[in-house]
């Protein structure tokens, strides 16, 4: 993942054209440094209908900086030297059986997809590269890692991603990609021919979740010398040297042999989704542009032992936070090096998984809206149903009565009841709207959702403020 400390981005760009509708396909322009367009009109969405729905999704990190346990930037921030990076291959032996207890987690955690770092910054493949010697096949008689997780999340009915990170530290052509122009070349190769094996050795591959790629990227952003220092290259001032990764060629081969895979916007060419990273960039509502949430579990991306995973209130919390808003949720693991999933981790996500069971049909295939998310409330819409997702305040107290405005000329409200226990709920028309009676005891995990149905179809309103 791409680390703040190296480079203050921004890597999100929401709330613009909420609620409007794209006659025709179009691409929306990037955020101000680092990401592609996306886009965005009915075939775009018709594209990315099955991703929406899901709106929760199974992160990985794994490689051999799970053998040193610092995260999956250890290369990079503790400086080690490629050739003592490499020898942690030595040690790096997972389990054959590792991915099917990722697929069965994710499943019974109700992740609808799957994402698996295919191969991170550091360079090392998880699967029989035959454009890199760096490989877990290389030093596991033949193991092909991404080969048996593509396997068991098929067999659990999920959704197969992929991540794959275009750069690599091990070229010095990464970060000056003029003054090492060959080493650039060679390792753009690399990246041509490893998506093309990717997309060919592995069956149907639903997504391609890429970061690093794109020529702003370069260099963790540029560095450039004026004759008397070095410097950063301006946001505002794009890449204009020799080199280009050519991502143009690697999409149109990527999308011959498979034309209905998704990517993201972490390269050169419009991505079909919009990637947000972190809770702290959570943004705003955005129901134009499709767009994803993703966060750790625990601690850094990569393992790290002793790790203590967030609590269920939270996740419950960024879940409803995220739909609401009309995105997706992308939580991460980062298993030991044996590749089996820390316990309380996997006990923390079965505990999600029942919440969903209760709570999920306000979650899955639902859109936002109509009404626009605040810091306490948020709302998902389904056919003729709204479902109000009320986030406790201070002291996790609700108010006793909500006021919902009525849509004029529009859908009628017909009843409320509470999800979770299907009590009804008093409704009393009132003069700003209808009043809703929130009853003691609502709140469950830090959220109460409440159903609302109506004599009409509501997925057509303009979102509003509640």
């Amino acid at each position: 993942m791409r680390i703040r400390r190296f480079l203050a981005l921004s890597l999100f760009c929401g709330g613009i054209l909420a609620g409007a509708e794209a006659a025709a396909d179009v691409t929306l322009p990037p955020p101000p440094f680092g990401l592609s367009d996306v886009r965005v009109g009915p075939v775009a969405d018709q594209r990315v209908t099955w991703w929406r729905q899901a709106r929760l999704g199974m992160f990985i990190h794994f490689g051999v900086y799970s053998v040193l346990g610092h995260g999956e930037w250890a290369m990079f921030s503790e400086h080690i030297p490629r050739n003592d990076y490499a020898k942690l291959a030595d040690d790096f032996h997972p389990d054959p059986a590792a991915p099917a207890e990722w697929a069965k987690v994710a499943r019974q955690s109700g992740m609808k997809y799957m994402v698996l770092t295919a191969r991170h910054h550091d360079g090392f493949s998880l699967f029989a590269s035959r454009a890199n010697d760096f490989n877990v096949a290389s030093h596991n008689n033949g193991q092909d890692v991404v080969k048996s997780y593509t396997d068991a999340a098929r067999r659990e009915g999920l959704r197969v991603g992929l991540y794959y990170s275009p750069l690599d530290w091990r070229f010095p052509g990464y970060f000056m990609p003029d003054l090492y122009l060959d080493s650039a070349e060679a390792m753009r190769d690399q990246y041509h021919r490893e998506v093309e094996q990717l997309a060919t050795d592995y069956g149907k591959i639903d997504l391609l979740w890429y970061d690093g790629g794109g020529e702003q990227w370069l260099g963790f952003g540029g560095l450039e010398f004026d004759g008397a220092k070095w410097g950063s290259r301006d946001r505002g001032k794009p890449y204009t040297g020799r080199f280009s990764w050519r991502d143009e060629e690697v999409d149109q081969r990527l999308h011959q042999l498979q034309p209905d895979i998704l990517v993201n916007d972490r390269t050169s060419v419009p991505g079909d989704w919009r990637t947000r990273e972190n809770p702290v960039n959570l943004g705003g509502f955005d129901d134009v542009q499709p767009w994803e949430l993703c966060i750790t579990l625990a601690g850094t991306w990569g393992y790290q032992p002793g790790a203590r995973p967030r609590s269920l209130d939270e996740l419950v919390r960024l879940l409803v936070q995220t739909a609401t808003r009309d995105g997706n949720l992308l939580v991460n693991v980062g298993p030991a090096p044996d590749g089996h999933i820390p316990p309380d981790q996997i006990a923390r996500l079965g505990e999600l998984g029942a919440w969903l069971q209760k709570y999920g049909r306000a979650i899955y295939g639902t859109r936002g809206g109509p009404f626009l998310p605040t810091a306490t409330m948020g709302s998902t819409r389904v056919d003729s149903t709204v479902f109000l997702h009320l986030l406790g305040g201070e002291g996790d107290h609700l108010p006793t009565i909500i006021t919902v405005p009525e849509f004029p000329g529009g859908p009628a409200l017909l009843r409320a009841r509470l999800v979770g226990t299907g009590d009804s709920l008093t409704v009393h028309k009132g003069k700003g709207g209808t009043d809703i009676g929130i009853p003691p005891g609502a709140l469950r995990n830090g959220v109460a959702i409440v159903e609302l149905s109506y004599d009409g179809p509501v997925m057509g309103l303009a979102p509003r403020p509640l």
